[in-house]
Parts: structure tokens; C-alpha cells; sequence
């Protein structure tokens, strides 16, 4: 399936949606969107009056896909192509056991990372949840981590505790805090890039094989402070790497 015309490309998250908008390969438009927000929705539903293609990568469920393809289709008389994860895509092999249980964000933004290196690498992808994957020199999936991301953190030490709780929006750090909301936000900056900065070292990966994206990548990439590129579209680049070898 190539790229023809022009094709709306939507990377579906947990919390929220970007996309994308080409003609003839180049991107002329890009938002966000959130399923109950109308203004985004307007925006996104008026981005362009015809289109060619819709290719979605969704990490949502089955309803909120269904409901996603029909609003989709509804306005633009295309069905929308769902990404799925496939057991190998060129020299990108997933070596899960059901290879369509692993996160398609994470199959696509490997896909896109090989593609750029052609060699060892990590991809780091920080949003609702932070993740960590390894391909090998040969295009094998090592094996990754997912860890809950900041928001999930916070909410997840408010929800459970009786007295911690802040009205101060402070910046994630590294320092030790000074107020319960500084404490908060800069121990879970504290605990996302420990945990990036253990799972580099285990798994052997240098700071020149690093691929961050999602919408917290570029920050996180600064507070671990151990260089690694940051590409934000990492899992829009797959989708056209995967859909170039899907015969759909």
C-alpha cells in the first residue's frame, strides 16, 4: 500500500491524538486532537475537504477505534487502515510470542528507528507510559520496558495517599524538593530517568544509539542528560514503513 494523494496519518494514544496531514509525501498540516474535546475535533475534520488515505496507529481499544473509523469515514468516505503488529516488517523482527499484543506505537517507532540507524539501537517513547526498546545489530527486538509515565505517577500517589497533595505547578527535576508539590514532581523525574538510566546500562546501550519521541521525550532526553536524538515523529515514520509493506 503506497502513499498516494493525500493521507491523513493519526498516531491514537491513551490520553490524546496527534496527527498529521500529506499531499504527495509532504506534511501541509498537524494538530492534536481529544475524542471529547469538539474544538480539536473540528479542527482535525476540517483540515482538508478530500482525502485519499487514512492510516491510524492506536494503541486505544476496539470501541474507541470503531467509533474513530466511522466519525472518520463519515467525513471523508474513506475506510481508515489500522496498523496492526505484524511478527517482522523487513529486517525488523518482534520476537513476542503473539506478535500482535505488542504496543503498535512501539512496533512502528523501531520500524523508523531502524530505517534511520541500520544498526544497534534504543527507542525511548515518553507519554501516557514511558517505554524502552532495544533492536539489535541484526534487526532483532532485545526486549523492552514499560514504566508508567508522569502524569500516571502522580495521580497514582495522589489517588492513594491521604496527604499529599499540592496546588503548585513546578517543573520535573532533579534536585531535591523543597515543597511537597517540588518532592513530588521532581521524584518521579527521579524515578523515570533512574529507570532509563539503569535499563541503558543493563542492556549495554550507548548514548549515540538513542531515539526518544513522544510529547515528553525532548525533556526527558534533558533530564538524562546522556545525549540520544529526539524524533517526534518516529511512529508517524513507521506507519508509512508498515503500510509500505502491507498489501491492504
Amino acid at each position: 500500500m503506497k502513499l498516494a494523494g493525500s493521507c491523513l496519518q493519526l498516531d491514537v494514544g491513551n490520553s490524546g491524538s496527534k496527527w498529521r496531514l500529506l499531499e504527495e509525501g509532504r506534511v501541509v498540516a498537524r494538530g492534536t486532537y481529544r475524542a471529547a474535546d469538539e474544538a480539536s475535533l473540528a479542527e482535525l475534520l476540517n483540515c482538508t475537504p478530500a482525502l485519499q488515505q487514512i492510516w491510524v496507529a492506536s494503541v486505544a481499544g476496539p470501541e474507541a477505534e470503531s467509533e474513530l473509523a466511522a466519525v472518520l469515514a463519515g467525513r471523508w468516505g474513506v475506510q481508515p487502515w489500522f496498523a496492526r503488529s505484524t511478527a517482522r516488517c523487513g529486517a525488523v523482527r518482534n520476537r513476542y510470542d503473539e506478535p500482535e499484543r505488542l504496543g503498535v506505537d512501539r512496533w512502528l517507532a523501531m520500524l523508523a528507528g531502524w530505517q534511520r540507524m541500520q544498526a544497534r539501537f534504543c527507542v525511548v517513547d515518553a507519554g501516557s507510559a514511558l517505554t524502552f526498546d532495544v533492536v539489535s545489530d541484526s534487526g532483532e527486538h532485545e526486549g523492552g520496558y514499560i514504566i508508567p509515565g508522569p502524569v500516571l505517577m502522580e495521580r497514582a500517589l495522589l489517588q492513594d495517599t491521604g496527604r499529599v497533595r499540592f496546588a503548585e505547578d513546578v517543573d520535573y527535576a532533579l534536585t531535591p524538593g523543597l515543597s511537597t508539590a517540588e518532592a513530588v514532581r521532581h521524584g518521579i523525574a527521579l524515578a523515570q530517568t533512574g529507570a532509563l538510566a539503569l535499563a541503558m546500562d543493563r542492556a549495554g546501550v550507548a548514548s549515540s544509539q538513542l531515539l526518544f519521541c513522544g510529547g515528553g521525550g525532548d525533556a526527558l532526553r534533558g533530564l538524562l542528560d546522556r545525549g540520544g536524538d529526539y524524533q517526534p515523529d518516529l511512529v508517524f515514520e513507521g506507519l508509512e514503513i508498515l503500510a509500505g509493506n502491507s498489501e491492504e
